[in-house]
């Protein structure tokens, strides 16, 4: 008989491996249902005659789960998404799904369909039973105006969705323009999805950093596993993946996302010409933020060490937690050369973010 997900979560407190939450536990119960519905197939049952689908019989709703950073609620996916033992299913952050949608779209157009959306949709209902968005987010108006059909489709042709959030349905593209168009979307969540808070108290990923050494020096072979360990402490083995922002047009390529955290190397976010709004977004997509090989600053890279202050400055003002390697103790960053005063700052700020307290 396979393992049930209660009982893998119970294993993985036995080695230690997660912490006791009854919040938690509770919620695999639902998800338990869901595997073994999606495993039976009686979604998929044929009627009598060949080529001929009779209505499968009500089965479980998908999932909106929701609730602050930390909860633990993309581990709860991820534990049911390898889990379920079928083919047809995909788990994806949600900011790279839209990504795909919109591309699919643009191909679409460019062979001159009328309704671009229709056979992106269509597509991804005749290979999918299960599809796990990863933190719902919504912000761009072009996202906004999509996802509403996209999901009605899916739901129609009885893909089961699972996503998280850390936001209630309500509470989406908030503020957003033409967010009246956007408001059947949140009743579509409400009527087709068990929405269900995860009411932990405690921020896991608080909890695990709480204490934790979250600056490393010298950068080096020691460093960086000291930095492997910690990537997989926080995403508890979560697979992780590159994740592209939409910023004013532009595309934002992070190399490596998984269960809410972004690990980058120094050049991957300094290196290149970005800028206040390409970091907002970043700090937007995570709430922890992992730097590696942070090199010594000085007047041979001034616009690199000027984009790492303004990166510093946006993640302190966001309340990121910062996870970080470097050349050196944040004192001795940047000591000779034009911006050496200024960066007294950014110096005092990273000493701030490694305490045990930091972080929204």
């Amino acid at each position: 008989m396979a393992t049930t997900l209660p009982e893998t979560y119970d294993r993985m407190v036995a080695d230690g491996r997660l912490t006791a939450d009854p919040a938690q536990r509770a919620t695999l119960a639902g998800l338990e249902a869901r595997r073994l519905w999606l495993e039976s197939g009686l979604h998929r049952r044929r009627g009598l005659l060949p080529g001929f689908l009779r209505k499968p019989p009500a089965g479980p709703k998908g999932l909106y789960l929701w609730g602050g950073v930390g909860r633990g609620k993309s581990m709860l996916m991820d534990l049911f998404a390898v889990a379920v033992a079928i083919e047809a299913r995909r788990r994806v952050h949600f900011h790279a799904f839209m990504q795909e949608i919109h591309a699919g779209m643009h191909a679409a157009r460019a062979r001159g369909v009328s309704d671009a959306l229709a056979p992106v949709a269509d597509r991804l209902a005749g290979a999918l039973r299960l599809l796990c968005l990863d933190e719902m987010q919504i912000t761009d108006i072009t996202d906004a105006m999509v996802v509403g059909r996209l999901f009605e489709r899916l739901l129609a042709a009885g893909v089961m969705v699972v996503t998280t959030s850390n936001r209630p349905p309500e509470d989406l593209y908030r503020d957003g323009l033409n967010r009246a168009s956007f408001l059947p979307f949140i009743a579509l969540i409400r009527d087709r999805l068990e929405v269900r808070e995860l009411e932990t108290p405690t921020d896991w990923r608080r909890h695990k950093l709480a204490g934790a050494r979250v600056y490393f020096t010298p950068a080096g072979p020691g460093a960086r596993a000291a930095m492997d360990a910690l990537w997989d402490e926080l995403t508890a083995g979560a697979a992780a993946a590159p994740l592209v922002l939409a910023v004013q047009g532009r595309r934002v390529e992070l190399p490596a996302v998984a269960a809410g955290v972004v690990r980058a190397r120094f050049w991957d976010l300094c290196g290149r010409p970005l800028g206040p709004a390409d970091y907002l977004a970043l700090a937007g997509a995570a709430r922890v933020v992992m730097i590696d090989d942070i090199p010594r600053l000085s007047a041979a890279n001034y616009n690199e060490a000027r984009r790492f202050v303004t990166l510093v400055d946006v993640l302190y003002e966001a309340r990121t937690r910062l996870v970080a390697s470097a050349a050196d103790i944040p004192e001795r960053l940047y000591i000779e050369g034009e911006g050496s005063f200024e960066f007294a700052r950014t110096a005092s700020r990273l000493i701030e973010m490694q305490g045990a307290g930091w972080g929204g």
